[in-house]
């Protein structure tokens, strides 16, 4: 194995071994931050089988905004969207975080030590997303088909089309000409005899 090689699979190892810590440490954040948010919506009056999703909708929409911020261009309405998105995403998460832990009788300390959660969530996605399009820049390219050069005829090669000789016109084609015959002739008629009707009886 040559000097490349090792280093690609080193790189190789360390962006998995990369993306798993971030999947570890973005699910532990991910199940705590969902913690304070279940139980924060249920404090607010959400029935108990219904909490769940006020964590979902929040850190599910960091996750999404993170990822499209990411894959659109920089410069895009659509980037400058959901960056907003992300951007409301994560106060809301934070803030919540942190307004749960006050609300259960925790100091301010305790408030800023519930911000981490979301926080590393967000931190932790937005890490996967780079190092999957690091992964894709990475990629061997695919192979290129070359196309030959196209060339240019010489000065001292004659031209094709004025060696080609351009073919003769036909022969006009004189008028039709009618050839008339003469006449048969005609054989003379013949004296036929009638007969004379005469009295008698």
């Amino acid at each position: 194995m040559g000097t490349a090689d090792q280093q690609s699979s080193g790189m190789r190892w360390a962006r998995w071994s990369a993306v798993l810590v971030l999947i570890g440490i973005g699910a532990a954040a991910f199940v705590l931050s969902f913690a304070a948010l279940q139980d924060l919506a249920v404090m607010g009056g959400t029935p108990p089988g219904l909490a769940w999703l006020f964590p979902v909708i929040v850190d599910g929409t960091i996750v999404q905004a993170t990822m499209a911020v990411i894959a659109l261009p920089p410069k895009s309405a659509e980037h400058k969207w959901f960056s907003w998105i992300l951007v409301g995403g994560a106060a809301v998460s934070v803030s919540s975080n942190s307004v749960h832990a006050y609300l259960t009788g925790h100091s301010w300390g305790g408030a800023l030590l519930a911000a981490i959660p979301p926080l590393a969530l967000l931190i932790d996605t937005h890490g996967l997303v780079l190092l999957r399009r690091a992964a894709q820049h990475d990629s061997p390219p695919a192979a290129a088909v070359e196309i030959a050069p196209e060339t240019t005829a010489d000065t001292d090669t004659p031209d094709l089309a004025s060696t080609v000789t351009a073919p003769t016109p036909a022969p006009a084609l004189s008028p039709v000409q009618t050839f008339h015959t003469s006449p048969r002739p005609v054989a003379p008629l013949l004296p036929v005899a009638v007969p004379i009707p005469t009295g008698g009886n």
